[in-house]
């Protein structure tokens, strides 16, 4: 029978009740004669618990020892899972990412993985047992735990998924899918029931939360087929009927997709804007600025050189808010000394908003539209990105979910 991958969040993991629910899921799926592996996130607020208090200790911990700490939390609901399945009947094992292993480079609190080890999955599941494997986490050369980052559960079941080539990898949410976009700020937001490949590395790109980026890369690299489905239904639904529902990652042409011009608005609150002022204009400035960040394993999202005066340019780039403190330290410190930049502007919490379609290809206009949309509602605008399917723009923090809510309207995704 075929191989199913099934990821639970922390909502989905939440509580013992719901861990109980999991385990009956799984359990239905196994009694179908599915082999069926699951990786558990740790269970909701436990991973944001740890965190708080390491801060406790020092403001900046030690990332091998955060990862440390961090990974405990993927091991509690894993084995709690196991034995919740052992309990309904079901023989299951648990193994931690060090234990299979899942190698890893070694980027503590940013790992990516290399490769798995999956000869104790194939064991397992062909003596007829549920394998339940903790996410978010590895082990690199030099036998250290590490971790992939906040929703690298998500990208450690679909690396599963690829290395077993299951038939189908399944993300259990506290959604039923993936919408226009997010409904606690459109209420209008309507569930896709396909969305293609490229869409979604976008929308999760850009902020979108449903899935994390790396795992869509994977699912498009490995061509994974994904679901996203939600945890909170009657576990005992049948079968046929959960495998259809939630969201499917459409990896086939459709030419249908290119009707709608903006398939989803993806917006994030969690960016920060930075400019080196006054910097000198010559070949080779945004490299001096940009290597040592990057060295520093910092994400760089936007960047924006301003026109040149008298020799002189401001260079401004977003940065996700968890770095803004280690990007500042090392600018003042390394960057600023080194390209001789007159000071530093900081905006620690911006907005992005953007707009994705595949339609975007082939419709001109677009990004007008939305620029004089924001623009009537008084939305002024600090960046703007645009790829073939997709344009990005940068704006204060407070008018984010009017934006949101008015571009989602004007691009006609709350029509019925």
């Amino acid at each position: 029978m075929s191989v199913i991958v099934h990821k639970y969040g922390g909502t989905s993991m939440g509580s013992i009740e719901r861990i109980k629910n999991v385990a009956r899921r799984v359990a239905k799926w196994h009694s179908a004669g599915y082999k069926v592996v699951v990786v558990p996130s740790a269970m909701s607020g436990e991973t944001n618990r740890l965190l708080n208090m390491a801060k406790e200790i020092t403001p900046l911990p030690h990332e091998r020892e955060l990862d440390m700490l961090a990974s405990t939390g993927e091991q509690a609901s894993s084995a709690l899972l196991a034995m919740a399945l052992l309990a309904e009947g079901i023989p299951a094992r648990s193994y931690t990412g060090w234990q299979l292993p899942i190698y890893t480079d070694n980027s503590h609190t940013k790992a990516r993985i290399i490769s798995i080890d999956h000869k104790k999955i194939l064991d397992n599941l062909n003596d007829g047992k549920v394998v339940v494997v903790t996410g978010f986490q590895g082990i690199n050369e030099n036998g250290d735990i590490t971790t992939l980052g906040r929703g690298g559960s998500d990208t450690s079941a679909v690396a599963i998924a690829a290395v077993l080539k299951a038939k189908e990898c399944l993300i259990y949410t506290d959604v039923d899918g993936v919408y226009t976009t997010d409904p606690r700020i459109v209420s209008e937001a309507r569930r896709m029931s396909t969305v293609s490949f490229e869409e979604m590395m976008e929308m999760s790109s850009l902020g979108s939360k449903v899935l994390q980026i790396r795992s869509v890369e994977f699912a498009g690299k490995y061509r994974v087929p994904t679901r996203v489905l939600s945890s909170l239904t009657d576990p005992l639904i049948p079968l046929e009927e959960e495998m259809i529902s939630g969201t499917l990652i459409n990896f086939e042409e459709d030419k249908e997709m290119e009707s709608a011009v903006v398939s989803g608005i993806a917006f994030s609150n969690n960016e920060s804007r930075i400019t080196l002022l006054d910097v000198p204009d010559t070949p080779g400035i945004a490299s001096s600025i940009l290597t040592p960040v990057a060295d520093a394993n910092i994400d760089v999202d936007m960047i924006v050189q301003n026109q040149s005066v008298d020799g002189n340019t401001d260079f401004s780039f977003t940065i996700n808010h968890v770095d803004f403190q280690r990007t500042v330290n090392l600018l003042k410190d390394v960057v600023i000394p080194a390209v001789k930049a007159r000071d530093l502007a900081i905006e620690e919490k911006v907005a992005k908003v953007s707009i994705v379609g595949l339609g975007m290809k082939s419709h001109v206009g677009v990004a007008s539209t939305m620029f004089k949309t924001l623009a009537k509602e008084g939305v002024n605008i600090k960046m703007i990105s645009t790829s073939e399917i997709k344009t990005s723009i940068i704006i204060d923090i407070k008018y984010m979910e009017l934006a949101v809510r008015s571009l989602h309207h004007v691009f006609g995704l709350d029509a019925k």
